[in-house]
C-alpha cells in the first residue's frame, strides 16, 4: 500500500517536522527511498522474516520510515512508549524476543539501554540521532545513516521479501495491559490494519476526501494513532505533520491547518478549559455572543429544525462572528475530528458541536486494530459510538457483551495461547465491554466487563496492579484506585491497624479511623508510602492524590466479596464525593 501510494504521489510533500522554528517536509518519493534503504540495511544486518524489532521514539518522520522498513523486510515491528520504565522496556524486549531495536536519541536511551542490556536475544540497536552509548554493551551499536548506506548495497534483497508478504502475516505487536496488569503482545496482521483503513475510508468519504492533512500528536506506539494517525493517512495519500508537543498543539494546529485529526477526550477537555478561560476574560458583549452561540448550537443539535426565524438570523450572525474564529483555532479547515481511546464526556462533545467543531466519536480496542465503530459525518450521536465500520461484524451476546468478527481482529496474544483462547471464541472477539444497538444500528457502550481503568487521554491502567503495589507497603492495609474518564489515578486507602494505633498514640489522638480519616496530619503521614509506590510505577500508573477511608472495606459493609475481593461499585457509592474532590470537583 505504501509503495504504491508513494509511486502515485511522487515528489509531493508527505511527512512534516518542525526544525529551528520552520516546518520541513519529506516527499513521498524520498520517504520511500529511505524505507527501502533501511529495510535492505536490516536484511543485511541479519533480520529474518518474522523477527521482532522494537521501535522506541517520539513521533517524527523516522518513526514512520522505521515502522514501514521493518514490515517491508518481513519483520514484525514492536512499538514501545518513550515513557516506559526500565521494567516496561525489559518486559517488552524479553517477551517479544526482539532481535533488534530502533531508538531515537539520548532521552530514550537513558531508560531503554539498561533494559536492553538484560534482553538476551537483542543483537543490535540502531540510533536515529548521532549518539553512542556511555558504556560497553552486549549488543552491536549502529548509526541510522550507516545502516542506510549498507542498505544501498543490499537493495536487491528487498524485492523477494516484499513479494513474499501476505495479508495474514503479522505486521506488528502492540503491547497492551490486560486485567492482570501484565502487558500482552497483541499480534496484528497486515490485513487487520488494511481492513481498518478501508473501513475508516468509507466513513470519511462522506466529508469529501481530497488533499488531506493530518496532525499527529498521540504516541504512535498506541494502536489508535498507529492505524488512524499513520496507516490511514498513507492509505489516502495524505500529508502528516508531527506536532512538537501537547503544549504547542494549538500553535501547530494553526500552522499545519489539518483537515482530519485523531484525538482523545483529554484533548477536548483541555481545549474546553482554555476556551472557557479565554471567554471569561473577554468583554461583556463578546461573552454574551459566545453564550448565545453555544445556546443556539445546542438547540440545533438537541431539537433539529426548532430555531425560529429570529434565531436563524442570530445563528447566521454568530456563525460568522464566533464559530468562524473558533474553527480558526483548529486551523480553519477541519472536516473531521475523530475522538477515540476513551469515552467522550457528553457535555464536552456537545460544547464543541455547538461551536461548529465536527467531532465524531468512535469505539475500539487494540485487539481490533483498533477501530470498531465510529459516528458518520452529519449523522453523529453523542451518546453513541456510531455503527460498525465496513468489514466489521458485530453482535451483542446474551449477557450484553459486545462481540466482533472480521479481518480486523487480532491474530492473538504473542506467547499466550490461554489468553488468546479466552478472548477469541468461535472466531468472535469478546471485547469485555457491554453495550446495545439502538434503532439506527448505532452502538452504545453501557458498561465494562473487564476491570480496566481508561483515562480521558485513552491510556489503560490495571487497577489491580497498582493496588497490589500499594498494599505491599506495611502501613497500607487496603486500597482502591480510581480514574475512569479522568487524567490521573487517585486512591482510597485503608491504613494498617498497628500503624494507625501507633501514630494516634504518638500524637495523642483517639485510634479511631473515622476520626483520623479527616485529620490532615494523618493523611500526610501516609504520603511517603504512596511516594515509594509511585517510584516503582510507570508515569500513567502513579497516584496523583489520595484520601483515607472512614472504615475498612469489609464483607459486612458490602465493600468486600466473600472471597475478599473489593467491590468497586460499592466503594464508589460510599466514597464517590471524596474521590471527585481529589480531582478538584
Amino acid at each position: 500500500m505504501f509503495f504504491q501510494q508513494a509511486e502515485r504521489q511522487g515528489e509531493r510533500p508527505f511527512l512534516w517536522r518542525k526544525r529551528d522554528g520552520a516546518w520541513q517536509s519529506l516527499s513521498w518519493a524520498e520517504a520511500a527511498r529511505r524505507v527501502r534503504l533501511l529495510s535492505a540495511g536490516l536484511i543485511d544486518a541479519g533480520l529474518m522474516p518474522g523477527d521482532r524489532v522494537a521501535l522506541v521514539s517520539e513521533n517524527r518522520p523516522e518513526w514512520a520510515i522505521a515502522d514501514l522498513a521493518i514490515m517491508a523486510a518481513g519483520g514484525i515491528a514492536v512499538p514501545a512508549f518513550t515513557t516506559n520504565t526500565f521494567g516496561d522496556h525489559r518486559h517488552v524486549l524479553t517477551h517479544s524476543q526482539a532481535m533488534a531495536a530502533i531508538i531515537s536519541g539520548p532521552a530514550v536511551a537513558k531508560t531503554f539501554l539498561p533494559a536492553a542490556m538484560e534482553a538476551p536475544e537483542l543483537k543490535f540497536v540502531i540510533a536515529m540521532d548521532d549518539m553512542a552509548p556511555a558504556q560497553a554493551t552486549s549488543f552491536e551499536w549502529r548509526r541510522w545513516d550507516d545502516v542506510l548506506t549498507r542498505g544501498a548495497g543490499a537493495i536487491d534483497r528487498l524485492a523477494p521479501r516484499l513479494d513474499a508478504l501476505r495479508r495474514e502475516d503479522t505486521s506488528c505487536f502492540i503491547y497492551t495491559s490486560g486485567t492482570g496488569g501484565t502487558p500482552k503482545g497483541v499480534m496484528l496482521t497486515h490485513g487487520s490494519i488494511l481492513c481498518n483503513c478501508r473501513g475508516a475510508y468509507h466513513v470519511l468519504a462522506d466529508v469529501g476526501l481530497g488533499d488531506e492533512v493530518f496532525l499527529s500528536f498521540l504516541p504512535l506506539s498506541h494502536s489508535y494513532e498507529h492505524t488512524a494517525g499513520q496507516m490511514l493517512p498513507i492509505s489516502i495519500g495524505a500529508q502528516i505533520y508531527y506536532a512538537e508537543s501537547v503544549e504547542k498543539l494549538s500553535d501547530n494546529m494553526a500552522e499545519a491547518r489539518p483537515t482530519i485529526m485523531t484525538a482523545v477526550p483529554r484533548l477536548y477537555e483541555t481545549l474546553h478549559l482554555r476556551i472557557r478561560r479565554s471567554v471569561a476574560k473577554a468583554r461583556p458583549l463578546q461573552q454574551w455572543l459566545f453564550r448565545r452561540t453555544e445556546a443556539l448550537g445546542r438547540q440545533k443539535y438537541e431539537r433539529p429544525g426548532s430555531l425560529s426565524i429570529g434565531q436563524r438570523v442570530q445563528d447566521a450572525i454568530v456563525e460568522w462572528l464566533v464559530r468562524g474564529k473558533i474553527r480558526k483555532r483548529f486551523g480553519g479547515r477541519l472536516k473531521a475530528l475523530v475522538s477515540g481511546g476513551a469515552a467522550l464526556n457528553h457535555d464536552i462533545g456537545l460544547f464543541f458541536i455547538a461551536l461548529g467543531v465536527p467531532i465524531l466519536q468512535g469505539y475500539g480496542q487494540t485487539e481490533a486494530s483498533p477501530v470498531i465503530s465510529v459516528n458518520p459525518p452529519g449523522r453523529a450521536k453523542l451518546r453513541a459510538v456510531g455503527p460498525p465500520m465496513k468489514g466489521v461484524e458485530l453482535k451483542i451476546a446474551e449477557d450484553g457483551e459486545i462481540l466482533i468478527r472480521g479481518e480486523l481482529v487480532m491474530k492473538g496474544y504473542w506467547r499466550d495461547p490461554q489468553a488468546t483462547a479466552s478472548a477469541i471464541r468461535d472466531g468472535w472477539l469478546h471485547t469485555g465491554d457491554v453495550g446495545r444497538l439502538d434503532e439506527d444500528g448505532y452502538l452504545e457502550i453501557t458498561d465494562r466487563k473487564k476491570d480496566i481503568i481508561v483515562f480521558s487521554g485513552g491510556d489503560n491502567v490495571s487497577p489491580a496492579r497498582v493496588e497490589g503495589f500499594l498494599i505491599l507497603e506495611p502501613e497500607i492495609n487496603q486500597a482502591m484506585v480510581h480514574g475512569d474518564g479522568h487524567a490521573h489515578l487517585v486512591a482510597l486507602l485503608v491504613p494498617d491497624p498497628e500503624f494507625l494505633e501507633s501514630w494516634a498514640a504518638r500524637n495523642r489522638l483517639p485510634a479511631d479511623l473515622a476520626t483520623l480519616a479527616g485529620e490532615p496530619r494523618f493523611v500526610k503521614a501516609l504520603a511517603p508510602m504512596v511516594e515509594n509506590v509511585n517510584a516503582r510505577l510507570s508515569p500513567i500508573e502513579r497516584i496523583w492524590r489520595f484520601a483515607v477511608a472512614k472504615a475498612p472495606f469489609s464483607i459486612e459493609n458490602g465493600q468486600l466479596t466473600p472471597s475478599l475481593k473489593i467491590r468497586r461499585h460499592k466503594i464508589k457509592e460510599a466514597y464517590g464525593a471524596e474521590l471527585e474532590k481529589l480531582y478538584g470537583k
